[in-house]
């Protein structure tokens, strides 16, 4: 009988939308522990929230992606009650029916498509840092094509403690721009593909502490599943393409993965599968 212990993961960014309860249990099943359901906008923040509440596994963010950072102020305010809120109730103690909130995001800045304006996307991108800076919450900042003002909008605001650049697509001068500010990196579905080579170079000179692997769901399947409907039970293929990257066995990457999904999120148990 073999001693070596089932791999563990956690997938750091998904979205699971409605069919929320079937994707969770199949991922237990495929060793996912934890999985990160995201909030992009105050329907889906608090969506991502009650199934933090009744999905085992389950944890949430609340957040105003930099597509819909028009919508301004006003929900802003909305996205800080519901932070308030969730906060407030698991400072109480972590019970059947509380939300488990462990970041704000996804929120940043976004240039390829630019659904918002930018002065927008920066002023919504700065709010949401302050909410993490005081609620004490990790960050999970979206950027693309938009490097240099997203490190200045950082700068300005502070870097908050768990931050995660999520889909990273940076090369290694972007991974040590980011790990120079304190922040990790989380790889995606695209490290496995075959024009990712300076997203694979990212992957092998971060720290062992300071990365993390996501499936980004439903989007960007990776391979050898990519053009199917992404899941979060897919990870592990992730985990498999860091691995190859950084010349370390998968089980490495899912033991390190882990636990610095557990630390920056403050996911201090593992559920049992």
């Amino acid at each position: 009988m073999s001693d070596t212990q089932p791999e563990v993961w956690v997938d750091s960014h998904c979205h699971l939308w409605d069919n929320g309860a079937e994707l969770v249990a199949e991922a237990h099943q495929d060793g996912v522990a934890w999985v990160v359901d995201i909030g992009t906008d105050v329907e889906r923040s608090i969506a991502a929230l009650d199934r933090s509440r009744t999905l085992p596994g389950v944890a949430a963010t609340v957040g105003l992606h930099p597509h819909d950072a028009d919508e301004g102020p006003a929900t802003l305010e909305v996205l800080e009650q519901l932070i308030a809120d969730a906060s407030a109730a698991g400072a109480a103690g972590r019970s059947a029916g509380i939300a488990r909130l462990v970041a704000v995001g996804e929120c940043g800045l976004d240039y390829y498509y630019e659904h918002s304006d930018r002065a927008s996307q920066r002023e919504a991108f700065a709010a949401q840092i302050a909410m993490a800076h005081r609620y004490e919450l990790a960050l999970v900042i979206h950027s693309r094509d938009a490097w240099e003002d997203t490190f200045d909008v950082l700068d300005a605001e502070g870097v908050p403690p768990g931050t995660v650049f999520h889909c990273f697509t940076g090369g290694p001068d972007e991974a040590r721009a980011a790990l120079d500010r304190g922040a990790s990196v989380s790889f995606s579905g695209i490290v496995s593909f075959r024009n990712a080579a300076e997203i694979r170079d990212a992957a092998a000179l971060v720290p062992a502490d300071r990365y993390l692997v996501e499936t980004d769901a439903p989007y960007l399947a990776p391979v050898p599943q990519r053009g199917k409907q992404n899941r979060p039970s897919w990870v592990r293929f992730v985990g498999e393409a860091v691995a190859a990257a950084r010349g370390v066995s998968t089980a490495q990457v899912a033991a390190e993965t882990t636990a610095n999904a557990q630390r920056t999120f403050g996911l201090d148990d593992l559920p049992a599968r």
